[in-house]
């Protein structure tokens, strides 16, 4: 087609959409105004999709739960799930005509973990106490896992995509945290605003915690960088301020554990420590605690420190478990959960359905001020013990089985990686990862886009420089081209 015909077609296409706009403008049909942000994204999932996944990525911190907002009865978070839900299906079109992605990814050792994890989640939506909650918690596992892992890690092919990734999530968040901090400023920064005040954009203070946890390790690693320039590096120490502000001020004592703990794992590998060592020791520690619970209970409930808006006192609150509403009521969701354990410790009663199966099981020694009787306050806050009451040993052990492959082959591409910013980014998605795998023995948010997102997407960058930028190197550094 020449270009004078090209143009025509272009000038035919405006004329015909403000035409439509008049026209729809005199019926006050305002919906004709988002006609050109469908073609668009049309355009994107057909021609770029990489370009529509980064805009999802981006919009991830600042989307919206419809159910939450009281617009629809279903828990949809838009514009990011429709996007990932509609990618994954083009994935899968894409996938019957032989044109997806690269099949080394398929075959990666993660992967066949995963496909091994969404088998038995299909299998056990089969035996759930109710099949379409479960089926729903099947779905949107599977539009996470193929688009933020599968199309990720092949678009990771191109090293200028991850910091794309990382960096479209960080502008977005960095908005989040402002707004956050200011309507936090209008309460004096106390402790019980601080729960809600990221509403609607998070829906309370502790998934708003985990997610600034987990991104503050990989903006550590980004400030590491040797080639950055002056401007980027102004840019990124003002984020670096404001995440560890928003960190702070979040009151959430889960994820300032987590930030901790990733501290530890990195003087490992600073260290030099193989990863067979930590797992011993990490065995032992665990053999340990659990010999010696009864008497770690005792003293345990000799703390009466309550949380509060002093920030040394609100530490000390975390083993408060004789007093702590919030703690005691955490001790209820995982004796429920290991009652429904014992119940059906084989194939659980279903994905995702603890929140509608567990208030029987609630012991009136256990309930506190803020449980319910209908049992509506929310899921097992434990990434471990939820998988484990719904889905059974198998499906705990498939979780631990992920956290085992990814510190193993983080342990082995840290310790060989010659390339300076290759173990830069290792190093910040393994240690991002690992506060949420940490934040994960008290809670458990990735039934939401703004955990599951960086999740996903951070496990596809390990396996995309696994499989693309770790056989390849010749030892010089390759700096993408937005660091210059």
């Amino acid at each position: 087609m020449s270009i004078d015909i090209k143009k025509r077609v272009l000038y035919a296409v405006i004329g015909l959409y403000l035409i439509a706009v008049v026209f729809a403008l005199l019926n006050d049909f305002l919906y004709i105004f988002l006609l050109p942000v469908v073609l668009g994204v049309l355009y994107c999932a057909f021609y770029h999709l990489e370009y529509l996944l980064l805009f999802a990525v981006a919009s991830t911190p600042l989307s919206l739960n419809l159910e939450e907002q009281e617009i629809a009865g279903v828990g949809l978070y838009l514009p990011t799930e429709p996007l990932l839900a509609g990618s994954m299906i083009l994935m899968f079109f894409k996938m019957l005509s032989n044109k997806s992605i690269d099949k080394k990814i398929f075959h990666h050792p993660l992967s066949y973990l995963l496909y091994l994890y969404l088998g038995w989640t299909g299998l056990t939506c089969i035996t759930s106490e109710f099949p379409l909650v479960s089926v729903k918690f099947l779905i949107t596992r599977l539009w996470f896992i193929s688009t933020m892992y599968f199309l990720m890690t092949h678009i990771f092919q191109n090293p200028h995509r991850i910091w794309h990734f990382v960096l479209c999530y960080l502008f977005s968040l960095t908005i989040v945290i402002i707004y956050t901090v200011v309507r936090h400023s209008e309460y004096g920064f106390d402790k019980e605003s601080a729960h809600w005040v990221m509403e609607p954009l998070f829906k309370d203070h502790t998934s708003y915690g985990a997610v600034l946890a987990m991104f503050t390790p990989m903006l550590l690693a980004l400030l590491c960088w040797r080639n950055l320039n002056l401007l980027l590096r102004v840019i990124l120490s003002i984020a670096a301020i404001i995440l560890l502000l928003g960190l702070v001020l979040s009151f959430t004592r889960a994820a300032w554990i987590s930030v901790v703990g990733a501290g530890c794992i990195l003087a490992v590998l600073l260290l030099k420590v193989r990863f067979r060592t930590l797992l011993f020791t990490f065995l032992l520690g665990g053999g340990l605690v659990f010999f010696a619970w009864e008497d770690i209970q005792v003293s345990l409930q000799g703390n009466k420190q309550e949380s509060s808006d002093k920030l040394d006192e609100h530490v000390s609150s975390i083993s408060n478990v004789s007093s702590d509403a919030s703690n005691l009521e955490r001790l209820n969701r995982w004796n429920c959960a290991m009652e429904m354990f014992y119940e059906r410790p084989i194939v659980g009663w279903g994905p995702g359905t603890y929140q509608f199966v567990y208030a029987p099981f609630q012991r009136s020694g256990d309930r506190t001020i803020i449980s319910t009787n209908q049992g509506d306050g929310g899921n097992a806050h434990s990434e471990y013990l939820g998988p484990l009451c719904e889905q059974g040993v198998p499906g705990v052990i498939l979780f631990i089985a992920l956290l085992y492959m990814i510190s193993s082959l983080a342990f082995r591409l840290f310790y060989s990686l010659s390339e300076y910013g290759n173990k830069l980014l290792v190093l910040g998605a393994y240690l991002g990862l690992m506060t949420y795998f940490i934040h994960g023995t008290l809670n458990n948010y990735l039934d939401t886009d703004k955990a599951s997102v960086p999740f996903w997407g951070f496990i596809a960058i390990l396996v995309s420089i696994d499989l693309y930028h770790y056989p390849k190197e010749q030892g010089s550094q390759r700096v993408p081209a937005v660091f210059y």
